[in-house]
This record gives C-alpha cells, structure tokens and sequence, in this order.
C-alpha cells in the first residue's frame, strides 16, 4: 500500500487530531492516528474512546487500505518537514510504514488499524444545525463555569438545553453559573443533554472557522458534531442537570452599573494582594461610589480602590472570589456590565448593560464569600 500527500495538508489535520490523544491511554492502539485509505480519499482518526475525532483530505493512491501510525512520531516528523510531497509505504504484513521524502527516508512500525476501536453509530438519532461562530462563542461564554469535581460529573460539561424558540447552553461549578441563550439558533423538537469538557474544547478551537453550519446530532448517551470534513463524537455525560433555574433570584434591588473594563483592571490590580486561599475581594458601595479592597492579614497585605459607578438601591458591602469575577468579567463582550444585588448573603447577577447581539441573553451568577470583619 502506497500513498502521496503533501506535508503542511497532514500536518494541518495531524493537528488539529492531537487535541483528542491521551497520555494515559488504555488500549496502547489509541496511542496511534488510524490512517484509512479509500479511493483518493484518506480518512484520520484519533480516540481515547470516550471522543473520537475523524478529518478528511485528498491525497494520491493506487489502492486502498488501513494502518494505525504511531502519534508522537508522526506529528513530530511531520512537523520537521518543510512544505513537500511525502510517500508512504505500508508493508500489510508487518504494518512497516517508511515514509521519502525529500532529504530521506524514515522507518517506523505501525500496527493493525482493523484492531482502532470503531467510532460508536447514531442510530434513531435527532439533530440540530447552528453557526460555527454561534456554538464557538456560546462555549467560550460558559465553558470556563463548569465545574472539575468528579463526584459531581453532572457538573463538569455544558448543558444544551433545546426548543423551538431558543437553543440556552447552561455550566455551573456550585460557586458560580453562566446561562448563555441564543435566539437565532432554534430546534424542531425540544430536548437536553450534557457535553463534557473535552471534546467542546476542541470544538471552540476550530468551530470559529467553519464555513458551513455545524450538525449536531444526538441519541440519549452520545453525540456527533460534524462540519466541513470534521466529525467528532462523544460520549454524552449520564445524570441530571441541576435545576439551574430555581438558583437565579428574581429580586435584585440593588443595582450598579460601571465600566467592564475598569471594574475588571481594577479587580485583578487589588486581588493581587488577597488572600491566597479565598481569593476574597470585597466590594463596598456608597452612593456612586465602588470601593473595591482586599486583605491577607496573615502577611499584612492590602490593597484598597475606589472607582465611580451608577447606582440604584441601599448602600451595600458584599465579599467575592475574585478569580470568578475576573473570569466573569472577561467573558462578557459588552462594554458597561451591571451587578444585581439583593443581599451580602445572596448571589450577585452580572449581566451586559448594553445588548451587543440582538438574539443573545447572558446571565452570570456568583456566589458571594463571607466577609470577615
């Protein structure tokens, strides 16, 4: 078995496949790319079972076949390579693969591709299309919530939750929740699931650049994210998602609205001198006046900063972590944010002042720290 295919074009997707390779892998086959040869068309996976990630070039061949090539070893080589064609040789008795190229010839042993565990079929499956750019932003909007505690798993990807009038992407960590929902993107018929982290992850990096819609489709325990010559599956997190709703207060009194780019300088300036272990930040409001402070008394730290808001509601001080607030605050477009308030004891909502998209709603909560006087 023979093949030719140009150096930057593999290297392109041996790339974009590396995200999907694990260091501890259980099967020593998932270790390789499995190469699949079939017509003028070569088809690369990569897998750790519970993602799976296939990408499709052209390439010159005789004949068809399949071989798994070590991974490390070949995105190494290739990536030596400066723009060229490449030959592969595969012996189908041994899965000896030698590669030429213009300065060389290169030897490494491959393994049986027929042993790649297969990626799992959507049978009786439903779908939904939305924008590359749509699903790109709604994971980089929440993403950063989810939570990494693996004995609440439920917790640690992104709910989808669909309908007919609106596609809403939910994470929380039990600290802190982003709801992020798109008007423009609807389903047919109404339904939810959970993705884990990994595989959005590596959909947020190259969704950005499709030019075509991405399909999502999915059963009860996997779904499939398939655009341009991409597919990616996934196992589906099992469990419930908690009750997202029943946490967002609906009165919030208190209401200040500032610049998100002031608030968020000044917050990193101050949070620097906090302590190390709460990361609290505490935030006093008097009239239209922020005075924002930290403290590590164990170390005589403290910084303290005052900035000029506008302000409705009863003069308040109230304690964050101030890791969240950053996060929350980077992740929001906008260029006013206002901070709805009810009590020091109960969550603060953040939300853009100004609507930057029409058909975009974003709602972030954080759970506020005690505050030791």
């Amino acid at each position: 078995m023979k093949f030719l295919v140009n150096s930057q074009s593999l290297l392109k997707q041996l790339q974009l496949l590396s995200g999907v390779l694990s260091s501890n892998n259980t099967l020593p086959i998932l270790d390789n790319y499995l190469f699949e040869i079939n017509g003028k068309e070569l088809t690369l996976s990569a897998s750790d079972l519970e993602t799976t990630m296939t990408t499709r070039i052209m390439i010159e061949a005789k004949e068809d076949g399949i071989i798994a090539i070590p991974a490390k070893m070949l995105l190494d080589t290739v990536k030596s390579f400066p723009e060229q064609p490449l030959t592969f040789t595969i012996d189908p008795k041994t899965f000896g693969v030698e590669i030429s190229s213009d300065f060389g010839k290169y030897k490494l042993s491959g393994q049986n591709g027929e042993e790649f565990p297969k990626a799992p079929q959507l049978d009786a499956s439903s779908h939904v299309e939305m924008g590359g750019d749509v699903l790109s932003t709604a994971i980089n909007s929440t993403l950063f919530a989810a939570g990494n505690d693996e004995l609440r798993p439920v917790m640690s990807g992104i709910f989808f939750e669909l309908n007919e009038e609106f596609i809403r992407f939910v994470a929380t960590d039990a600290h802190r929740l982003v709801r992020y929902t798109r008007g423009d993107a609807k389903a047919s018929a109404g339904a939810s699931f959970i993705v884990p982290k990994k595989p959005l992850n590596l959909l947020k990096s190259i969704a950005t650049s499709s030019d075509s819609p991405i399909k999502i489709e999915f059963t009860s325990s996997n779904a499939m994210f398939s655009f341009d010559n991409v597919v990616l599956s996934c196992r589906l997190i099992e469990g419930k998602f908690p009750n997202y709703q029943a946490v967002i207060p609906e009165e919030n009194p208190n209401k200040l609205t500032i610049g998100r780019l002031d608030l968020l300088q000044s917050i990193r300036r101050v949070s620097i001198f906090a302590n190390k272990t709460t990361h609290q930040v505490r935030l006093k409001i008097n009239g239209s006046e922020l005075t924002i402070s930290a403290e590590d008394l164990d170390f005589a730290n403290e910084a303290n900063e005052r900035l000029t808001c506008s302000y409705v509601g009863e003069d308040m001080e109230i304690g964050f972590n101030s890791r969240f607030l950053a996060d929350m605050l980077s992740n929001i477009n906008s260029e006013n944010v206002v901070l709805e308030m009810s009590a020091s004891n109960r969550a603060g909502i953040i939300v853009p002042a100004e609507q930057v998209l029409e058909s975009e709603d974003i709602l972030m909560l954080v759970m506020p720290v005690m505050l030791n006087n």
